[in-house]
């Protein structure tokens, strides 16, 4: 049974940050393709200067496009909004039954993991594969400890999208931070100025 990682997110934009995690999870796991689902609005962001959902998908299929166990999605353009993660794989598992799914998150979202729709609902459905992000808040241990969550060793990357976006808005220079294809699309529509 082929064993996808579902690495949610707005990708706004998707940086090397991503990718490299998405290779990590790949090269170091059990996870034979890391699958992009590409978030039209998550429930705990607000919607500011988040661009509409398809030029996202445009740039993720873009810097994807090299690597062969690394995928996109627009799974959740057609299921109800606001995009809750249990919704989304209850879809996937009943539409994909020949395929295990994993979850891919970082610590930053494992501290609020419990205020999620249904979280235990999703520990039954499927294993947290959770890579290092800084975060200020102290994760439950009973999180911690649950036989469901993995702690991944990957390295800690802390790209963060909405500094890409500040320093672009400030006339700056992301060009080592993300694909040359996001670079290439940001500046031909002129975006997050």
């Amino acid at each position: 049974m082929k064993n996808v990682g579902l690495y949610f997110g707005t990708f706004n934009p998707i940086h090397n940050g991503h990718l490299a995690l998405g290779n990590y999870f790949i090269k170091n796991t059990d996870i034979d393709e890391v699958r992009f689902i590409v978030s039209p609005q998550n429930p705990f962001k607000e919607n500011l200067r988040l661009l509409e959902e398809h030029h996202r998908l445009k740039m993720v299929k873009q810097a994807l496009k090299k690597f062969s166990n690394l995928t996109s999605s627009d799974v959740e353009f057609t299921l109800s909004k606001p995009s809750y993660t249990i919704d989304t794989l209850e879809y996937l598992i009943n539409n994909e039954t020949d395929v295990s799914f994993v979850l891919i998150m970082g610590e930053d979202n494992l501290v609020n993991f419990d205020k999620w729709k249904e979280y235990k609902s999703i520990l039954k459905l499927v294993d947290l594969y959770v890579y290092p992000r800084i975060h200020r808040n102290e994760i439950s241990e009973s999180l911690l400890k649950h036989p469901k969550i993995n702690l991944v060793p990957a390295p800690q990357l802390d790209y963060v999208a909405q500094d890409l976006r500040k320093i672009i808005q400030n006339g700056g220079s992301i060009k080592s931070s993300v694909p040359e294809s996001t670079l290439k699309y940001l500046k031909k529509n002129n975006f997050y100025k």
